[in-house]
């Protein structure tokens, strides 16, 4: 456990390690969360928060959120901005494996009475439509070179091939495709794991879930309506997967190379071999760039065939088409990215690249890359948390410039899946869901107990801290009915 002594406590709910706190670190170290949570946080993120303020062009903090817990060179849940024209470097481990693994919301028009006598039929139709677990492969039958189109189209491909609305692209980060994206910039192992994964699950905390907004959990009334939640007792959709095996490949590929050339070639040198990392405007920097967006649009066409497979079963089940059955996206945002973006530091506009990996991207209302239907209340935050509890949907707030317009993702782990294999058992959690009125399916039943409610974090107070912050403002708790577990 963390001394909470040794941090600077600057509000309710953020804290500060200051640079004397490690050689090395060119900024000071924040991490949000209320008391409770700063005092439960694993002492491997303090640790990994001040390796990576010792990075080359790191600006003003390196950050953490409240759902923050130990990861692979940055703490998932970890946020830093890189002054790009300054020496700011690039790096995987601030990135993530699964490149932009993140978040879907969708809405319908249907109610909690309406759904009830079929959540059964409806999440095992979706079982057995949307693949899921280690190694599941998709419905979509493309070649090699069709797969190089869709990493640089990423859900744009997806819409012109049948599997999506033309309305779907408005409501996603980046409008479902990067710019920059280059298929030459990656190998052909991450092309043989990728290219028969469109509209997969996939493993670990990703999931499928049909959830209901209850009269008590709406917070903002007006502002849930315009972002398409406009009666009690509504059901909605909440997916989270990200790039699968292809994302993971073209991490672990760049990671070699910078490993190779950052300390030889660029006098690089770092605490964490995690961190391994290159100036962002160097020839192997650029590189990873472009492969990066690569797995960025390979996760928005995942997503984008995963939602067409669930507006199929809705229709079939209730006998009407998606249109009619009001199954519209509210949106759809990614986690583990680093992009460029413009922020205000010490007065000045400044180019960052910023690296969020476990963190949302939250901007405040009137920014550019807020879509246009939302440029009056801010961009809608997707959060999801265990598959006990419950999920949120948030906007960003102009506050949210203290973070770059960043947030948390999720509810974080406090458990080790090893640990929570040992704790809990999946067959006796799947009987006890069921009796709280959560039908789950998963391809494991020890995957399952691996994301038990008890391995994580309090959802409510990670919120809760964001909020206090004034990182983000919640608006909807959603409660799962219905689950489907990789």
């Amino acid at each position: 456990m963390t001394d909470i002594k040794s941090l600077k406590q600057v509000s309710d709910t953020i804290w500060e390690i200051p640079i004397s706190y490690k050689e090395g670190m060119r900024v000071p170290a924040r991490i949000y969360g209320t008391q409770k949570l700063i005092q439960e946080m694993d002492d491997a993120v303090y640790d990994q928060v001040t390796n990576v303020a010792t990075l080359p062009g790191i600006t003003q903090y390196a950050l953490c959120m409240p759902d923050g817990h130990f990861g692979y060179g940055f703490p998932i849940g970890g946020v830093a901005a890189m002054d790009v024209e300054n020496g700011g470097v690039i790096s995987p481990g601030g990135i993530g494996f699964d490149i932009n693994c993140g978040m879907r919301l969708v809405v319908t028009n249907l109610t909690y009475d309406e759904v009830k006598p079929y959540i059964k039929k409806v999440v095992d139709r979706l079982y057995e439509r949307v693949p899921a677990g280690v190694g599941s492969t998709g419905f979509v039958k493309i070649s090699r070179n069709e797969f190089r189109k869709v990493v640089e189209q990423g859900a744009r491909w997806c819409v012109d091939n049948g599997y999506g609305w033309e309305e779907d692209l408005e409501l996603m980060e980046e409008n479902g495709c990067i710019a920059g994206a280059d298929a030459a910039k990656i190998s052909e192992k991450a092309i043989d794991r990728g290219f028969n994964q469109i509209g997969t699950l996939g493993s670990g905390n990703h999931y499928l879930e049909i959830q209901v907004a209850k009269k008590e959990n709406i917070f903002e009334p007006e502002l849930a309506a315009k972002l398409g939640i406009t009666q009690p007792d509504q059901v909605v959709i909440m997916f989270h997967c990200g790039s699968r095996g292809f994302g993971h490949q073209v991490a672990t590929d760049y990671l070699q190379v910078f490993l190779k050339v950052m300390e030889s070639k660029y006098g690089i040198k770092i605490l964490d071999r995690e961190l391994a990392c290159t100036p962002f405007d160097s020839p192997e920097g650029q590189a990873y760039f472009s492969a990066m967006k690569c797995g960025l649009n390979m996760s928005f066409a995942n997503r984008q065939v995963i939602l067409h497979r669930i507006r199929e079963v809705f229709s079939e089940i209730f006998g009407r088409s998606a249109e009619d059955l009001g199954m519209h996206m509210v949106y759809d945002v990614a986690h583990n990215t680093a992009k460029l973006e413009c922020h205000i530091v010490d007065g000045k506009e400044r180019s960052l690249l910023v690296h969020r990996k476990g963190a949302t991207r939250a901007f405040a209302p009137g920014m550019t890359g807020v879509p246009e239907k939302y440029q009056h209340i801010g961009q809608p935050v997707i959060i999801g948390g265990s598959m006990e509890t419950g999920s949120y949907l948030l906007v960003g707030v102009p506050s949210g410039a203290q973070s770059f317009f960043s947030t948390a993702h999720g509810s974080g782990r406090t458990m080790s899946r090893t640990k929570a294999r040992k704790t809990f058992r999946g067959e006796k959690l799947q009987k006890e869901m069921q009796t709280r009125g959560i039908y789950v399916r998963s391809t494991s039943m020890s995957g399952l107990a691996e994301e038990a409610g008890g391995a994580y974090k309090d959802v409510d107070e990670v919120i809760e801290a964001a909020e206090l912050a004034g990182i983000s403002k919640r608006v909807v708790r959603f409660t799962p009915i219905g689950n489907i577990k990789g």
